[in-house]
């Protein structure tokens, strides 16, 4: 109704102006009736109310459209009405709307190939890694040493390609069981042995065996797994140790992953979580691309845990892997 009145106050002024404006000619040229002029005026309001009213009526669907958001896309290519101008909308906004779904479903179908094709380059490149890795092992020098931690470097990245690439279709490749933190914390540092060792930083693990959480292994590795390369990172040659332990806290389960490292300044805690926020720490180390955090908080808020984050400067940073709920084995 807002909607109407505004669009059609200009015509109500004029209309009354040019009623006000007959009767004054008429006084102006010796007419003294002013009872019929005032009638005259009246019957004209009446018409204009008419008009109004049947207006309105006629196009109280597109007015409703303008007016109120819609809740779907599907919503807005409802029939608006059987008035010209609404039919016209109407035919406006389902050639939009048709235009929109073309563009959509090419759009997904580039995205889909994108995937596909990370997916295929990610698996042909683990194939000459492997050979890679395999020929180094038989050799025991520093340069053989060097070339399988290279390896083991650029095979982490693929990695973050490969899931970064699939968080984009996390809701067809997640599987809900429970979950040993104590194995979860094993694997990753299992997995980034050789970066630990590498750094000079030494895990401490002191995870309950018996604690056990409702998530995907899988999408839960990874995100423990970007957790624990940072936290080797900052802390490279400190000769410190990156602790792992477990607690209950009321109702959740927590996996508190420490480092002693070099923490993160202040003004950088806020933005640690966005995607490719290197900040101070990340000028310092190049390797930095500042997506690991991210990757970690966009998994854990789609299995439906939480990370906190607490950090002294020079003193380390402590992440914590919140879980709703937990179960304990026997």
């Amino acid at each position: 109704m807002r909607l109407f009145i505004r669009e059609h106050l200009p015509l109500i002024l004029m209309q009354i102006a040019q009623l006000f404006l007959v009767l004054l000619i008429y006084w102006l040229d010796g007419y003294r009736h002013f009872l019929t002029g005032l009638y005259a005026v009246f019957i004209g309001l009446v018409f204009l109310a008419g008009y109004l009213i049947y207006r309105y009526v006629s196009h109280r669907s597109l007015y409703r459209a303008l007016s109120e958001p819609t809740a779907s896309l599907d919503d807005s290519i409802h029939g608006l009405g059987t008035a010209p101008l609404a039919e016209a909308a109407d035919g406006l906004l389902q050639a939009q709307y048709r235009h929109f779904q073309q563009q959509i479903k090419a759009a997904e179908k580039s995205r889909k190939d994108h995937l596909i094709f990370i997916n295929q380059w990610v698996h042909q490149m683990k194939t000459p890694l492997s050979v890679i890795r395999l020929t180094m092992e038989e050799e025991d020098d520093p340069r053989s040493a060097s070339v399988r931690e290279e390896a083991d470097r650029m095979e982490r990245g693929l990695e973050t390609v490969l899931y970064a690439a699939r968080l984009e279709t996390f809701e067809r490749d997640f599987q809900v069981e429970p979950v040993s933190l104590r194995s979860i914390a094993e694997n990753a540092i299992r997995e980034n042995k050789r970066l630990f060792i590498g750094s000079s930083v030494y895990p401490d693990l002191q995870v309950d065996a018996r604690l056990l959480v409702e998530s995907d292994a899988k999408w839960l590795g990874f995100l423990v797994g970007q957790l624990v390369t940072n936290a080797v990172k900052y802390s490279a040659d400190s000769r410190e140790k990156v602790s792992f332990s477990s607690f209950v806290r009321g109702t959740e389960a927590v996996l508190e992953i420490r480092d002693r490292g070099i923490g993160i300044p202040p003004e950088d805690r806020k933005r640690v979580f966005q995607p490719f926020f290197t900040g101070d720490n990340g000028r310092k180390y190049r390797e930095s691309t500042g997506m690991g955090l991210y990757f970690a908080r966009e998994i854990a808020d789609r299995l439906g845990h939480r990370l906190e984050l607490e950090s002294e400067l020079g003193v380390g940073t402590r992440v914590r892997v919140v879980f709703s709920s937990y179960l304990t084995s026997m």
